[in-house]
């Protein structure tokens, strides 16, 4: 009796590990090493251009996704083309501030009911089709908001965050970090003894 209780507990044991099992999803999948700026053919520098700056610096993954838009970019139409440069120009010059918000904003956006989706969707196409002076009032009037009045709490679910305002100016870059061989960066502080 005692060695069948045994060989119970021991097959329970083994049913029980290998139902927890932690089974690897596709993200969970390591990227493999994707190329430096300097590896890429001509072609890939000049579809990923307005990257260039920030290439050496994203993530394997993100490199990754910009390779896969760089292989389908020659079968693209030109209006199309012209968008997604477009797109890239407009990240380049986001801050790093700027690009996580605007990141929890798409996972925001995706969590939401499709209705809602569709209602985003169509004040974006109204907002779109005003005239630029009537947005940049809208802007002007949104910024003068409290942060209380401008829309629900933030972080409460469902809710988009608004983007911090751009620190860069149009087709800008952040100046290249400069340091002396054997120099602190400016804002490094000193050990203590």
């Amino acid at each position: 009796m005692a060695e069948k209780l045994r060989i119970a507990v021991i097959l329970s044991s083994l049913v029980a590990a290998t139902g927890w099992a932690d089974v690897l999803s596709p993200a969970a999948i390591a990227t493999p090493a994707q190329p430096q700026w300097s590896e890429l053919t001509v072609e890939q520098k000049v579809v990923l251009a307005p990257l260039g700056y920030d290439w050496d610096a994203m993530d394997y993954p993100r490199r990754k996704k910009w390779l896969g838009i760089t292989r389908r970019f020659f079968t693209m139409m030109p209006e199309e083309q012209r968008r997604i440069q477009g797109q890239m120009q407009n990240w380049g010059q986001l801050t790093p501030e700027q690009r996580r918000v605007a990141r929890e904003n798409f996972l925001a956006a995706n969590k939401l009911p499709v209705d809602k989706k569709q209602e985003l969707r169509q004040k974006w196409e109204e907002y779109s089709s005003l005239p630029e002076e009537e947005k940049e009032r809208l802007k002007q009037e949104a910024a003068r908001m409290p942060a209380a009045k401008a829309g629900p709490a933030s972080g409460a679910p469902g809710t988009l965050k608004p983007s911090p305002p751009p620190l860069l100016p149009p087709g800008g870059h952040p100046p290249a970090p400069t340091t002396t061989p054997g120099a602190l960066p400016a804002n490094a502080t000193e050990a203590k003894d």
